[in-house]
C-alpha cells in the first residue's frame, strides 16, 4: 500500500464515529479543484509511511478510535487494496471507504466480503462531462455500475459533488439526479480554493448560497437527503 499521509484523529469524516483518515498516494483523475495534489501529482508525492507504522498506531489507539476511513487519491487503484482494508476490519474497527467509483469491482469485492460499513463515492457530474471534470478519459459505464452497486448495498452510504461553476451549470443537476435517483444521501460541496491540482483553478467560483438552495430543490425530487457542505 501507497500511503502517504493519515489525520490521527477526525470527528466529522465518518458520520456518528471517532475515526482516523488515511490517505492512499496516486490517483487515475486529475480534477483540477483537487485539494490533495500531493497525492494526486507523482511529482509532489512525499515519502510514503510504511504499512509496519500504520498499524503500529491502529494497535495503539483501538481503545479509543471506532473507525478507519481510507481515502486518497483514490484508494481503489492499489493492487493490495483488499488485504489492507481486511487487516484494518480485523482488528475491530469499522471502515469507511472513499471512492471516485472507476473501479466498481474493488467496491463489489469490498461489500461482498463484508469489509467496508460506509461507502462515499464522488460524483463528478452529468457523465458527458466527466473528461472535461476529470482531465481523462472516464469509463463512464463503470462510474454507472459502481453507483449500481452502492445504491444496493446494504450498508450506509453517500455521494457527493464538488461544484465549480465553470464546471456544472444548475440545469446539470436534473440529469445527476437521474444517475442517482431514489439514493439515501446526496452533499453538494462547495468549491473552496486552496492548495489545488491546477494552480490557475483557484480563481474559479462556486454558487451562492441563495443559488444552492435552487439545486437542493432540484436534488430533493431525486433523492431522500440533500445537504451542503
Amino acid at each position: 500500500m501507497k500511503i502517504g499521509a493519515i489525520q490521527k484523529t477526525s470527528l466529522i469524516e465518518f458520520p456518528n464515529i471517532l475515526s482516523c483518515i488515511i490517505f492512499t498516494q496516486g490517483c487515475n483523475f486529475r480534477c483540477p479543484y483537487c485539494h490533495n495534489p500531493e497525492l494526486v501529482l507523482p511529482e509532489k508525492f512525499g515519502e510514503i509511511i510504511p504499512e509496519e507504522e500504520i498499524f503500529d498506531f491502529l494497535n495503539r489507539r483501538k481503545k479509543y478510535l471506532e473507525g478507519v476511513c481510507i481515502t486518497g487519491g483514490e484508494p481503489s487503484i492499489q493492487p493490495d487494496i483488499i488485504d489492507f482494508v481486511k487487516k484494518v476490519k480485523n482488528m475491530g474497527f469499522k471502515v469507511k471507504f472513499d471512492t471516485n467509483g472507476s473501479r466498481p469491482e474493488i467496491i463489489e469485492k469490498l461489500l461482498k466480503e463484508g469489509l467496508v460499513d460506509y461507502i462515499a463515492m464522488d460524483l463528478k457530474g452529468p457523465l458527458e462531462k466527466y473528461k472535461m471534470i476529470t482531465g481523462v478519459e472516464v469509463e463512464t459505464e463503470k462510474i454507472l455500475k459502481s453507483i449500481d452497486i452502492i445504491k444496493n448495498s446494504k450498508i450506509d452510504y453517500e455521494f457527493r459533488t464538488t461544484v465549480v461553476k465553470k464546471q456544472i451549470c444548475i440545469d446539470d443537476f436534473e440529469k445527476i439526479g437521474k444517475i442517482i435517483e431514489g439514493c439515501k444521501k446526496y452533499f453538494l460541496q462547495k468549491f473552496i480554493p486552496s492548495k489545488l491540482v491546477e494552480e490557475d483553478f483557484i480563481k474559479e467560483k462556486t454558487y451562492t448560497d441563495d443559488e444552492f438552495e435552487n439545486i437542493k430543490t432540484i436534488m430533493k425530487k431525486y433523492v431522500v437527503f440533500c445537504e451542503v457542505r
